[in-house]
């Protein structure tokens, strides 16, 4: 009975939140705090912008080749310009040979719009923390993708009309995923060097010897 009670009134919370957020137009998968943290970052980046940047997460399994733009268009009449929609579907088919799913929509009101921010940062600031192997659970990489590239969205906007934002989120995960770049990369060079190219040296020194 309490289980039932608890559930009830957490999904009060989440509705009251909802009814009242501006830049969620849809949420199948952020926890009440992400919903929070999404919409404070947004207000800060309306007002010290005039951009809006507004989030559809959603759990639907669209099929391969499904256009995130059209599906975007029922949500035109909560849309106010200058904008950028972010969608974020984990379930989305990308292929049905692979079997591979998730896709990122990053879908702005204009090309100016566009010009604000660097696509492929954006949308790596979520897969790259999707992709890791750790022990956070499904659910809570949903959320510190969708929070990740949000932030980072915004943090691109904000510096492109020269603006500090003070409540998006440093992007630690990249960091860190750049970092063990690095660590693969000189390792690979290290790897390299002891068994083909100083061998190779190494003859070399002792033909001209």
């Amino acid at each position: 009975m309490l289980k039932v009670i608890v559930r009830a009134t957490l999904l009060a919370l989440i509705s009251t939140h909802l009814l009242h957020a501006t830049y969620i137009l849809k949420n199948d998968l952020l926890k009440i705090e992400a919903v929070q943290l999404i919409e404070d970052m947004g207000a800060e980046l309306q007002e010290k912008t005039g951009v809006n940047v507004y989030l559809i997460a959603t759990n639907e399994h669209f099929p391969e080749r499904f256009n995130l733009v059209e599906y975007s268009s029922i949500y035109e009449d909560n849309l106010s310009k200058p904008y950028v929609l972010f969608v974020f579907a984990p379930f989305a088919t990308i292929t049905k040979k692979s079997k591979a799913r998730g896709r990122i929509g990053i879908i702005p009101s204009s090309d100016d719009v566009r010009a604000l921010y660097n696509y492929d940062d954006v949308r790596d600031a979520g897969i790259n923390i999707v992709a890791i192997k750790d022990s956070n659970t499904q659910e809570d990489k949903f959320n510190i993708a969708i929070l990740q590239t949000y932030s980072e969205l915004a943090d691109n906007i904000a510096a492109a009309k020269g603006i500090k934002l003070e409540k998006t989120i440093p992007d630690e995960m990249g960091t860190m995923v750049s970092i063990l770049r690095v660590l693969v990369y000189s390792g690979t060079l290290i790897l390299l060097w002891i068994f083909i190219f100083r061998p190779l040296w190494i003859r070399m020194k002792n033909d001209r010897a």
